[in-house]
């Protein structure tokens, strides 16, 4: 009977560290595998600390003191570990753990990792006979549950030059395929928000001429360029569009020095990404690392509405410059902005030429028509007709959660902008619900992430305007909730019409509860498990 209970427990251990292990390697894989943008997720969100890591600990320390029987300590790890391994096992995460090929190579190595440690453990100390030694594999498997972080870093750094060698095998087969298909235009677009829309725009508009190519969902990396080349690019392609994200100087010239492209778009320069880029400037040097990049036959399409942009002379190359709330000193102009219940109707003007192209879609938002303006430039640059670029653009249907508008059963309006949430395409929501006049309107956001020491006074500011823009705000998690509640009582919302939650399922049921048939809700982000 002692020895069922012994290896009950080791068995309820070795479900534990298993099921933490594939926690932090989500978490792991959610920063990057980049170990010093883990360590500040561990560190502001306390899952070093957390209650269940601490309650392991005690009960590894409390398993090693002499006045504690072995017997008595084994069923306790045991009850721990089944009881915590079920409730991990049973979470659910917004961003579940996707298992690639390097994900594997890290479980794996991390597990060997473990089991040496376990080994030595058991070698060590039980030498005593068969109790002894499962007693020591439970102690074992219980400290490598609370360090389950640090030995998956580990992994990660044994693996780290087999893993250079695999990534410089799959780039080089990137580069190989690029330049062997000597006529095809690569388009290349960037900035701090609005590149994932502008493409999905471009897309659609080049497609009714050419056979194109862009780079799928969140495929913006180098390593997620070198996948799309190596998986979806094909011999009849004419067009490539290549979506470029950055969180650090350098990481847009990579891309670039793989792919050469002839045109590139910037979107914005903004303070996203403020905890690793540090300052604006770095955001605009690293923008500006695309424009740099292109041939001197090429064009770059650049969004003047940003200060950051707008004073950033562009003399390597042609330069159409865009605008939608700042006109002067740009080429194209979005004019005449006509909400509908269907859409939007505006124009496009050519500054030089005064030449007019009128269009209307399914889109809403002030960003949108500044992202449509950015596609309709660099589409006509590449010789598509206005009538193709017009019907392109009708047929555009609203890229999801990226301020997106749907009705759904119970008579609610949805605009969807939780994607990702930045301070200019937050206040452009806001603006958006503001202009929802049937019914209450209801706000439900943790905020915005990333703007490093901007971080809680861009919420502040989002709160204040808020107050003015919706009838109820609901304020999810406590990453940004002081700087929002601030904003709202600052901007005059009653506090009874303010309401904070720790969850989005907890934000649904209060929703529920509040709403009525008529009422329009915002989802204003929707941050994933690495924010709380």
């Amino acid at each position: 009977m002692t020895i069922a209970i012994y290896i009950a427990a080791a068995l309820a251990s070795l479900f534990l560290f298993t099921v933490e292990l594939r926690r932090c390697l989500m978490m792991y894989q959610q920063n990057s595998y980049r170990d010093e943008r883990y360590r500040i997720w561990l560190r502001e969100s306390g899952d070093t600390t957390s209650g269940r890591r601490l309650c392991g600990l005690i009960l590894f320390f409390l398993a090693l003191s002499p006045f504690c029987p072995h017997t008595a300590a084994t069923v306790l790890a045991g009850v721990f570990a089944l009881w915590g391994g079920i409730v991990m096992a049973r979470a659910k995460y917004k961003k579940p753990l996707v298992m690639t090929m390097r994900a594997r190579r890290i479980f794996v190595t991390a597990y060997v990792l473990s089991a040496l440690i376990a080994g030595v453990a058991v070698v060590a100390l039980g030498n005593n006979g068969l109790l002894a030694g499962l007693f020591a594999l439970c102690e074992a498997l219980l400290a490598c549950y609370c360090g389950s972080h640090i030995i998956l870093m580990a992994a990660n750094r044994i693996l780290s030059p087999l893993e250079k060698q695999i990534n410089r095998k799959y780039y080089n087969e990137a580069a190989s395929i690029l330049a062997s298909m000597k006529d095809l235009r690569i388009i290349a677009i960037t900035g701090s928000y609005g590149k994932t829309s502008t493409k999905h725009y471009l897309h659609a508009m080049l497609s009714q001429q050419y056979e194109t190519l862009m780079t799928p969902g969140n495929f913006n990396t180098t390593l997620g360029v070198v996948r799309t080349v190596r998986e979806y690019l094909k011999p009849y392609h004419q067009v490539f569009i290549v979506e470029m994200g950055a969180k650090n100087v350098g990481d847009i010239k990579e891309i670039c020095d793989l792919v050469h492209p002839w045109g590139g778009i910037v979107t914005a320069v903004g303070p996203q990404h403020l905890e690793s880029f540090k300052t604006i400037d770095n955001v605009q040097a690293t923008k500006f690392e695309l424009v740099d990049s292109l041939p001197v036959g090429g064009l770059a399409v650049i969004n003047n509405d940003f200060e950051k942009i707008a004073d950033r002379p562009v003399d390597s190359v042609p330069c159409i410059r865009y605008a939608v709330a700042r006109p002067d000193g740009a080429d194209y102009v979005a004019r005449d902005i006509e909400y509908t219940p269907t859409g939007t109707r505006f124009a496009v003007v050519r500054v030089a030429d005064g030449k007019e192209l009128r269009l209307s879609t399914r889109l809403v938002g002030e960003c949108n028509i500044s992202n449509l303006t950015a596609a309709v430039a660099m589409a006509q640059a590449l010789g598509v007709s206005d009538e193709k670029i017009a019907y392109a653009v009708e047929e555009i249907e609203q890229v999801e959660h990226r301020l997106s508008i749907k009705r759904i059963p119970g008579g609610l309006t949805i605009i969807d902008d939780a994607y990702n949430s930045n301070p200019v395409g937050s206040a452009m929501a806001l603006d958006v619900l503001s202009a929802m006049t049937q019914g209450r309107r209801f706000l439900l956001t943790p905020g915005m992430i990333e703007l490093g020491g901007e971080q809680y006074d861009r919420n502040r500011d989002f709160g204040f305007n808020a107050a003015s823009k919706c009838d109820v705000a609901i304020v999810v998690g406590e990453y940004n909730r002081n700087a929002i509640l601030e904003g709202l009582k600052n901007g005059g919302m009653p506090e009874e019409n303010i309401y904070t939650v720790a969850s989005f399922a907890e934000a649904q049921q209060l929703l529920m509860s509040k709403s009525s048939p008529g009422d329009t809700v915002l989802y204003e982000n929707d941050l994933p498990d690495t924010f709380k």
